[in-house]
């Protein structure tokens, strides 16, 4: 087996919500977006060993050691002060771990799992080691019943894809904005690439779902209704389209100040997407309260 190793965030025993049944999560630190929307900022960098977090932290968690920063999970009371300290969105808590150390932990729990979901950040980063992951539990006879499911911001190369296509079973892609321009300004790319990527993976029968979050005043899909549903019809008149509503959890910069998504937006974006044949859709199960929504 490879010693490949990667830098993980943190590791979700049990999710609901990050594919279909019961599933283990695995959140890679690092991303090659800049969403300004995005709800988990700090696992968009990689820690540089600055050493900033370590005098703020309250409990003397973190220290250094050879130059770098070292975390000592048994006196971390979890209050993210460091989170908060940073100014490159990372965390001195994200880990190493072998590919022979997560299958350790994924056995550990197996037995009350449906599948593995890599997310992140932008698990695709870290390619090699998510490729050599799924292929281990393809060949695990106490695993391989596992679906394995990427969580992604669909920004792989067609190369890449290539690569991950044969040991996974389905990737879950976020389609931020429709036009480049709007794409490019909310996450700091355009949106070329991930065109691309649920092309292919809807040729390949992979693209278990598209995402698409509603932000008011911020994202152009309600306003490309029309060239978005078209496209969405061409990859399967049956694609899964799961709706995301903008809150302000996590969050942080201007997108703290921008006007949460209300239902009946979703409702009426819905409706739209209905009529153009599309009827697999997942909505969003809360709503912040419309009072509490700011306005930009």
């Amino acid at each position: 087996m490879s010693n490949l190793c990667a830098i993980i965030n943190r590791i979700l025993p049990f999710s609901c919500v990050d594919g279909p049944g019961n599933r283990l999560v695995i959140f890679f630190q690092g991303c090659n977006f800049r969403c300004l929307n995005c709800h988990n900022p700090y696992t968009i960098g990689m820690c540089n060993h600055c050493h900033a977090c370590v005098t703020t932290c309250p409990h003397s968690a973190l220290n250094i050691q050879q130059g770098k920063v070292l975390w000592q999970q048994s006196l971390c009371q979890h209050c993210d002060t460091c989170l908060t300290t940073c100014s490159r969105n990372a965390t001195p808590m994200a880990q190493h771990y072998t590919v022979r150390q997560v299958l350790n932990i994924i056995r550990k729990y197996s037995p009350f799992l449906t599948g593995v979901t890599v997310s992140g950040g932008e698990a695709t980063l870290q390619l090699p080691f998510i490729v050599e992951l799924f292929k281990q539990i393809r060949l695990d006879k106490t695993l391989h019943h596992l679906t394995c499911l990427i969580d992604s911001n669909g920004y792989l190369a067609e190369t890449g894809w290539s690569k991950l296509i044969p040991f996974m079973d389905g990737a879950m892609i976020d389609l931020k904005a429709w036009d480049s321009k709007i794409h490019q300004r909310l996450t700091g790319r355009d949106n070329t690439r991930v065109i691309k990527s649920l092309t292919q993976l809807a040729a390949t029968n992979k693209l278990y779902e598209v995402r698409l979050l509603i932000i008011p005043h911020h994202s152009d899909l309600i306003e490309n209704i029309v060239p978005l549903a078209k496209f969405l019809t061409s990859l399967s008149a049956n694609l899964r389209i799961r709706i995301n509503a903008f809150q302000h959890h996590g969050v942080k910069g201007e997108a703290r100040f921008w006007q949460v998504t209300r239902q009946h937006d979703v409702e009426q974006f819905v409706d739209k997407l209905i009529s153009f044949g599309l009827t697999n859709i997942i909505k969003p199960a809360l709503y912040l309260p419309e009072m509490s929504a700011s306005h930009s």
